[in-house]
């Protein structure tokens, strides 16, 4: 019976069929089985497999002639293969996270449906970072929503600073950033460096998970901090209330931050019901990763490039001075097509790569002798230095400076390991009372206290419209119910 249906030519090319279509399935299973254990998870098959599966096509149609059905097959197989050519495809073929249907999610919706001029900034800024974003998002199997996050925290504003001094795309706080390896110095602030932060945050991020098992709580955790978020989930667990996102008691902005990253997956998934126009991102690399080895001028090093200094300091934002202090090896971010135009002007370049020198102050010198000396403004010369207010020179103190030729400086190497100096300085600012305004409000907008605000403008309690309202940087410090009512940000 086998031998007289194995001779019908019917039942012949079934047989051939299955066996070409176990063939292929175990030529896929060998090629994934063999691939790295950090595979990323992406409905884009890497070019690797790509070949590998076009490699098995051929092999199998010199064995046997392909039906129409089997040729329609490999169609969708190349198609499905094929990496989509706009990044925010990709990110939307890697959206993990549960659906939410709430009014803060549609708050945050009607947020940036109406402000469609700072979405537009925002796109614009992150066509420099997202790619390298998606790449470590993926590579760490972490839902694509992950990538998205910068826009919440920053605006994808790498010089973004917060009032809590919280800094860069993903915006750490400089405890949470030391413990995940970004270095604060006074030459460089790694919590702003692109790559750096980027690993960085989604250490945090995955460890944070690992902790609560739930994306939500970590999210949630980023933003007010693991031990306030685990003290809220014991609260409920102790009184028998539901362990989750949603029934925990956060504070408002906690409450409102996975709900925000939810809207924005949602208008990233389909802009053109939210009357969004959603400019498209080339799936491909924006920078590439190059090691400086000397000190250089920032000017100079955008001028290798053939780039604006604008640009570079957008790849670069981590110095805090106008020459770039390597102290052994730094990696610069460069266009992936100005990489070899920086390579061969750098090879090139016969002149000194800085500018710039270190100068130990003499007793009795002011800002106003040594900014004469060396030909620079004395307000370029505090701002360079972190010299605030009415602070004046210190006898010893160490300066950045520019190089004119004396011979009384030295090379910057010998401020190597100069601490990071204080973003927080005394500066008044004044404010103008408009309509509307009230103590609490101007409180809030300028990260200070109703009650700092009174003991700066004599006791006041009532607003006139067009008053004068003196108003620090520095805030003074809280007071403990004050200080309760703060989220303590990525704080450990």
């Amino acid at each position: 019976m086998a031998t007289s249906l194995a001779r019908s030519p019917r039942i012949k090319q079934s047989v051939v069929l299955l066996l070409t279509s176990l063939a292929l399935s175990t030529a896929n299973f060998t090629a994934y089985a063999t691939e790295p254990a950090e595979r990323p998870i992406s409905q884009s098959m890497p070019a690797e497999a790509r070949e590998q599966s076009e490699n098995v096509s051929v092999a199998e149609s010199k064995t046997d002639a392909p039906s129409d059905n089997a040729n329609k097959a490999d169609d969708s197989a190349a198609a499905i293969s094929a990496a989509p050519a706009d990044l925010w495809e990709r990110i939307r073929n890697g959206f993990a996270l549960a659906e939410m249907d709430s009014d803060e999610v549609r708050n945050g919706e009607d947020f940036y449906v109406n402000h469609p001029e700072y979405v537009k900034r925002i796109i614009e800024r992150s066509k420099r970072y997202l790619f390298h974003i998606v790449e470590e998002v993926e590579r760490r199997r972490m839902p694509a929503e992950i990538a998205l996050l910068p826009i919440i925290e920053s605006a994808f504003n790498p010089k973004a600073y917060s009032r809590s001094h919280a800094s860069g795309i993903w915006q750490f706080i400089p405890s949470t950033g030391k413990n995940y390896g970004l270095k604060q110095n006074w030459w460089h602030d790694d919590r702003r460096d692109i790559v750096a932060a980027t690993r960085a945050a989604l250490d945090y991020l995955q460890n944070l998970y690992g902790m609560f098992g739930d994306w939500e709580l970590a999210l949630a955790s980023y933003n007010w901090g693991e031990g306030a978020v685990g003290r809220s989930l014991m609260k409920n667990r102790d009184n028998g209330l539901p362990t989750d996102f949603r029934n925990i008691s956060l504070p408002p902005e906690t409450q409102s931050y996975v709900p925000r990253l939810i809207a924005i997956k949602n208008i990233i998934s389909n802009p053109a019901i939210f009357g969004i126009e959603l400019e498209s991102v080339p799936n491909q690399p924006y920078f590439e990763e190059v090691a400086a080895t000397r000190h250089m001028d920032v000017k100079l090093a955008a001028k290798l490039a053939d780039i604006s200094v604008d640009e570079f300091n957008a790849l670069n934002p981590a110095h805090n001075r106008p020459v770039i202090n390597v102290n052994g090896s730094r990696i610069l971010l460069l266009p992936v097509d100005k990489v070899d135009t920086f390579t061969q002007n750098l090879k090139n370049h016969d002149k000194p790569l800085v500018s710039w020198q270190a100068y130990q102050a003499k007793k009795g010198e002011t800002a106003e002798k040594i900014s004469a000396r060396y030909g620079i403004s004395v307000q370029r010369l505090k701002e360079i230095n972190d010299i605030y207010g009415h602070a004046g020179i210190i006898p010893g103190q160490t300066l950045l400076v520019p190089f004119n030729g004396r011979a009384d400086g030295a090379d910057i190497s010998i401020m190597n390991n100069k601490p990071a100096a204080s973003r927080i300085f005394e500066r008044d600012l004044v404010y103008t009372v408009k309509k509307g305004d009230a103590l609490f409000g101007i409180a809030q907008r300028y990260g200070v206290t109703v009650a700092q605000i009174k003991g700066w403008n004599n006791g006041t309690n009532r607003l006139l419209i067009g008053q004068k309202l003196l108003l620090k940087h520095t805030p003074m410090p809280f007071t403990s119910s004050e200080k309760r009512a703060l989220p303590a940000k990525k704080s450990m």
